[in-house]
C-alpha cells in the first residue's frame, strides 16, 4: 500500500503575522508538489492570516499545539474546535519541546489526540528520545512506551489517519542528524509497534516522518527509506530551503 509523503514546517514562535504572509508568498512555488501533503504549522497569532494567504494553493495549515478541553477558564489555551473553525487541518501534539519545557506527560498527550481527532484534526504525534537515551541503548524501549502510551484507547482507524513523527531530541535545531539507516530503524520499530497494538493493515496506513535537522540536501536520502513517510521541517521550513525538502534533487 503506497502511503502519500507528507512534509510539514513547524514554525515555533517565529514570525509576526506580516512575516508569515510574506513567506508564505516567498514558497508558494517552491513547494508546489501534487505528490506530496504539504502543511506549515504556525504559530496561534498566525493561523487565521496564514489560512488566507494560502488558499488556492496546496498548503494546508497546522497548529503547534492545543488544549483537550472544549472551553472554558483555561487563560491562554486553544481549543480543537477553535482550531477546526479557523481553517486548520493538523495539529502537532507532544513535541518535544513541550515535553521538555512545559512538562507535558503521556497522560496529557493521549486526551491531545483523542480530542484532535473527536474534532476531525489529524495529529502529528512526536515522539523521540535524549542523547542520554540513546547512549543507553533504551532508544526503541523510549519510543514503543511513548507511542503506547499516547495512543491509549484509539482506534486503529483513527491511528491509520493520523502521522507520527520521530525526532531524536539531540537532532532537534542542533545540525546532528540522524543517519538515514538510524532514523530508519526507529521508524521501522514505529511501525512494528503499531502492528503489535493494532494489526499489519494500520501500521500500513499510517504515516510516519523524520524530524531533526532535515535540510534539502538530506531529504532525499531520508525520504527514500521505505518506513519514512516525509518530514517534520523546524529551522528549515523558515527559508527558501523547505522547497529543496518538499521537492529533493
Amino acid at each position: 500500500m503506497a502511503r502519500r509523503r507528507i512534509v510539514a514546517g513547524n514554525w515555533k514562535m517565529n514570525m509576526t503575522p506580516s512575516e508569515a504572509v510574506a513567506l508564505c508568498a516567498q514558497l508558494k512555488d517552491l513547494v508546489v508538489n501534487d505528490e506530496v501533503d504539504v502543511v506549515y504549522c504556525v504559530p496561534a497569532i498566525d493561523i487565521v492570516p496564514v489560512v488566507e494567504a494560502v488558499k488556492g494553493t496546496n498548503v494546508k495549515v497546522g497548529a503547534e499545539n492545543m488544549y483537550f478541553e472544549e472551553k472554558g477558564a483555561y487563560t491562554g489555551e486553544i481549543s480543537a474546535a477553535m482550531l477546526k473553525d479557523a481553517g486548520v487541518e493538523y495539529v502537532i501534539i507532544g513535541h518535544s519541546e513541550r515535553r521538555d519545557y512545559f512538562k507535558e506527560d503521556d497522560a496529557l498527550l493521549n486526551k491531545k489526540v483523542k480530542k484532535a481527532l473527536e474534532a476531525g484534526l489529524t495529529p502529528i504525534l512526536c515522539c523521540g528520545e535524549s542523547l542520554e537515551q540513546r547512549e543507553m541503548g533504551i532508544t526503541l524501549d523510549w519510543i514503543r512506551m511513548q507511542i503506547k502510551c499516547d495512543l491509549q484507547g484509539v482506534t486503529a482507524e483513527q491511528v491509520a489517519s493520523m502521522v507520527i513523527a520521530y525526532e531524536p531530541i539531540w537532532a532537534i535545531g542542533t545540525g546532528k542528524t540522524a543517519t538515514s539507516d538510524q532514523a530508519e530503524e526507529v521508524c521501522g520499530a514505529i511501525r512494528a509497534c503499531i502492528a503489535e497494538i493494532y494489526d499489519e493493515a494500520t501500521a500500513e496506513a499510517v504515516r510516519i516522518q523524520y524530524g531533526g535537522s532535515v535540510n534539502g540536501g538530506n531529504a532525499k536520502e531520508l525520504f527514500g527509506k521505505p518506513d519514512i513517510d516525509g518530514g517534520l521541517v523546524g529551522g528549515a521550513s523558515l527559508k527558501a530551503d523547505f522547497g529543496k525538502i518538499v521537492n529533493p534533487e
